[in-house]
């Protein structure tokens, strides 16, 4: 004998909702819908008959009439045609605590308003097919994380006016809002600790030069170090990732064993670097002092902890969650550029 299926309880409407309310179902609808010319008074009796009730919104039926979806996408892009890179896109995604740190910043302010964040690679075999969810309206914004300069992903979302807002200087111009630490400070404070410590034989490892944070880190130092009368650093480049630090260092000191101080263009590297250094039986400090830039969870790991230039990423990445949700709100208004301070954070590299 087959035991009858208990039924499941039939889920409230919004007729019932409108009923508890003491209202009629168009007001019920435009509450539901964020219509801001309701009443607050009829709002808050709204909203308490629908807890009341229990009743769940149609989430799609209310894009159709708010064109919302109460999602935004972080898009962390790599663009065709780019140079190799020893690490696969998708482990230097998950591997670097850069973006773990950008999410969490991001995610702490769009909580707060019912927004979803939705996190999309975009590598080159994806690359159309990211384009075409975003432009098929699935997200209602877009945080991009774009770091090289040949990425043609900005200009295509400006030129499909979807709102987006950049973790950093675009490495071409584009109508679009951007927030940034400012790089050549952040250099110079590392520059200035390493002379301050009586190193004179420096050298670095640069971030990719295909890349805008890159290309900006190398420059600085630089200029730097000729502000200090130094000669021009050895450089060798690596891609942001430990292992690159590692291979780095050796090339370094290989050819110029006698640096006495090492500026490394990412935490990643710098901590791949110090391993590298104290393989070839140099001690940090006492041999070579080392200083990195992000202050991320790689500068705590490293042995010595690192000292290392902080770039507030939570803030910052908080900051683009706010300059998007305000050209959510006003989607004509002009592009805006937010810049950080950098600090530098003095641990037992150096």
């Amino acid at each position: 004998m087959t035991t009858p299926r208990a039924e499941l309880p039939r889920p409230p409407t919004l007729d019932e909702v409108a009923v508890a309310a003491g209202v009629s179902r168009a007001t019920v609808s435009r509450v539901i819908n964020d219509v801001p010319t309701v009443d607050p008074r009829l709002r808050a009796v709204v909203e308490r008959a629908i807890q009341e009730t229990g009743y769940v919104p149609n989430l799609a039926a209310r894009s159709l009439v708010t064109r919302r979806t109460d999602s935004v996408a972080l898009v962390i892009s790599e663009p065709p045609n780019h140079r190799e890179y020893a690490a696969t896109f998708l482990n230097r995604v998950f591997t670097d605590p850069y973006f773990g740190r950008i999410t969490a910043g991001a995610q702490e302010v769009l909580r707060s308003d019912g927004i979803h964040l939705v996190i999309i690679p975009a590598d080159p075999p994806a690359h159309d097919q990211v384009l075409r969810y975003l432009r098929q309206g699935h997200v209602d914004g877009v945080l991009l994380i774009s770091s090289h300069a040949a990425d043609p992903f900005p200009g295509q979302l400006a030129e499909m006016g979807v709102v987006t807002v950049l973790s950093a200087r675009p490495g071409r111009p584009v109508p679009l809002s951007y927030v940034d630490v400012d790089q050549p400070a952040g250099v110079a404070l590392a520059a200035d600790h390493l002379v301050s410590r009586g190193r004179r034989r420096l050298a670095t490892i640069a971030g990719p030069q295909d890349m805008p944070a890159g290309q900006g880190r190398l420059s600085a130092f630089r200029d730097a170090l000729a502000r200090h009368g130094l000669p021009a650093p050895p450089v060798v480049e690596g891609d942001f990732t430990r292992a690159s630090g590692e291979a780095a260092a050796r090339a370094l000191i290989a050819e110029h064993p006698r640096i006495d101080g090492l500026f490394v263009a990412n935490d990643l590297m710098a901590e791949g670097a110090v391993r590298a250094l104290q393989e070839a039986g140099r001690d940090v400090p006492g041999d070579v002092s080392v200083v990195g830039f992000d202050d991320s969870s790689a500068a705590l790991e490293a042995h010595p902890q690192l000292t290392t230039v902080r770039q507030p990423v939570e803030e910052m990445a908080a900051e683009m969650a706010r300059l998007l949700l305000a050209g959510l709100r006003e989607p004509h208004r002009s592009p805006r550029t937010v810049i950080f301070n950098p600090t530098l954070v003095v641990r037992d590299s150096s």
